[in-house]
């Protein structure tokens, strides 16, 4: 049996773990409550800390409480342990422009691990020969298309070089030159996301997602499907049935009437340089939680959240307790907890898209896909859209032997044992995960607010209906960390204004 990485739990020993009510003594106003203990949370902890008492009109909000319901942090940044190995379970990948989580990385002595999409199987097999270019694209019946399998082992550089240089052509003669315009349209869309790092003097703060959107020209591909963003580019129909397909059922588990942005998020999750923290990605928000000397409540669940006199909010939670807090930020995907927040709002309504991720530990059966050895079976098996593929892709994880090996299946429903059996020769251990991994991607896209009441109640989380992944994340916290900055600077200048021109004994007293 398979259990979450236990290095998570050592790891929060030596954090401040406080089970009890906020101290009395400490002025809530300055007290921020932040609901989900994932990438988002973390972050947005670690931008607040760096902002807050940035100047003398910047309010000082150093009194952090992170809410976790379960009991490590990392959100959807999961691992598993199959035969004592770690495996990425949820987000797995980096692209090697996220430049927050680089940071990240460094800031904390978090070492990458070099690796390859979920398009092109992990590099991380004990036997050197598994090569990333070797994949297939299966309609339920055969192959559509496959790349040649990898050189031996011992081949030379030379020779693999060579190999790489074939598989290039087989590539190119099938698809031609929409490759290039689909790359020109990733790219395209990697610059204006680059603009997201540029200096405050250039940057705005943004009180919507449309708003951040719009500044950075990305808006217009949220209100457009990714099928009809690429034939306006000239992508040939053949490569969005096949190779495209392939990469958003892979990355969001959804075909090419996926929304643009996410459809090029997707297909930039297959682009050369990607990495991953060695030992989990989780340890990018446990280390950025340590790091920003946060009060972390795990396995608190929050039950409500509600306004109360005097410009605070009391969060209480599951076991009872109650925490009164000047700002309170949800960061975390609000579309399937039951929180009840008075007095109410309401955002567009949106459900999440379920991956099930399946692990199994053996060998595939050749006889499924119509082969006659476990070794013509590609490294990466994609799926094209059709209902008789009930896998949307297999993957090597790592090889142990001739016929044993790691695999790992996403899916959009359930891996049931006798389906397993069918496409397995062997199962020595079989680990099954059922993620809420993302919104269900559709355009046009309708964003939540960030700011959910008009007072200071935020929605990192707004953001993840533009794309979803570790980086975007990310940026979405930074802009919230300064928009509370921001809103309060002015009310703690609106204040300081009337009280100069009230009259004496008319002194206006304001808690924010």
């Amino acid at each position: 049996m398979a259990f979450f990485d236990a290095g998570r739990l050592l790891l929060f020993l030596f954090m401040p773990l406080f089970f009890a009510a906020v101290d009395p003594s400490v002025d809530a106003s300055t007290q921020v409550c932040v609901i989900g203990a994932g990438i988002g949370g973390a972050s947005f902890a670690y931008f607040l800390k760096q902002y807050s008492c940035s100047s003398v009109n910047s309010p000082c909000l150093t009194e952090i409480h992170l809410f976790e319901r379960r009991s490590i942090v990392g959100g959807r940044t999961a691992t598993v342990t199959i035969s004592g190995d770690t495996f990425e379970a949820g987000a797995s990948i980096i692209h090697p422009k996220n430049f927050h989580a680089v940071r990240f990385a460094s800031l904390l002595g978090l070492r990458p691990k070099f690796t390859s999409s979920e398009f092109k199987p992990d590099s991380n097999a004990s036997d050197s020969s598994t090569s990333s270019s070797w994949f297939g694209i299966w309609d339920g019946s055969s192959f559509l298309f496959k790349t040649i399998p990898p050189p031996p082992a011992s081949s030379s550089a030379i020779y693999r070089k060579i190999h790489s240089f074939i598989n290039a052509i087989i590539i190119f003669r099938r698809y031609g030159l929409s490759l290039l315009r689909m790359n020109r349209f990733v790219n395209k869309m990697l610059e204006s996301f680059l603009l997201y790092y540029e200096g405050f003097e250039s940057r705005p703060v943004f009180d919507t997602v449309d708003e951040m959107l719009k500044w950075s020209g990305l808006y217009g591909i949220t209100r457009r499907t990714l099928k009809e963003e690429l034939l306006d580019a000239g992508v040939s129909s053949l490569l969005l049935s096949e190779l495209v397909t392939v990469i958003t059922r892979i990355n969001y588990g959804q075909d090419i009437n996926i929304s643009g942005l996410a459809g090029a998020v997707s297909l930039a999750g297959s682009d050369d340089g990607l990495w991953s923290v060695d030992g989990g990605n989780w340890q990018l928000a446990a280390g950025l939680i340590n790091y920003s000397n946060v009060t972390l409540h795990l396995k608190e669940e929050v039950t409500s959240v509600s306004y109360a006199e005097g410009h605070n909010y009391v969060v209480s939670t599951k076991e009872g307790i109650q925490y009164h807090c000047g700002v309170t930020v949800i960061a975390t995907p609000l579309d399937e907890l039951n929180i009840t927040f008075t007095p109410q709002f309401s955002i567009p309504s949106r459900r999440l898209q379920h991956t099930f991720t399946t692990f199994v530990r053996g060998f595939l059966n050749p006889k499924y896909f119509g082969l006659n050895h476990v070794s013509e079976i590609p490294n990466l098996i994609g799926t094209v859209e059709v209902p008789e593929v009930p896998f949307s892709s297999i993957s090597i994880l790592k090889k142990y032997g001739k016929e044993d090996m790691v695999y790992k299946i996403f899916s959009r429903k359930i891996m049931q044992d006798r389906l397993l059996d069918e496409i397995f020769s062997m199962r020595i251990e079989t680990v099954r995960i059922d993620w809420p991994a993302y919104p269900h991607f559709e355009a046009p896209e309708v964003f939540s607010p960030i700011i959910l009441d008009g007072k200071h109640l935020y929605y990192i989380n707004s953001f993840e209906n533009a794309a979803s992944t570790i980086e975007t994340s990310a940026v979405a916290s930074e802009n919230v960390a300064r928009l509370i900055i921001s809103r309060l600077s002015d009310e703690h200048q609106n204040m300081a204004n009337k009280k100069f021109h009230a009259a004496d004994g008319d002194l206006f007293h304001l808690d924010l």
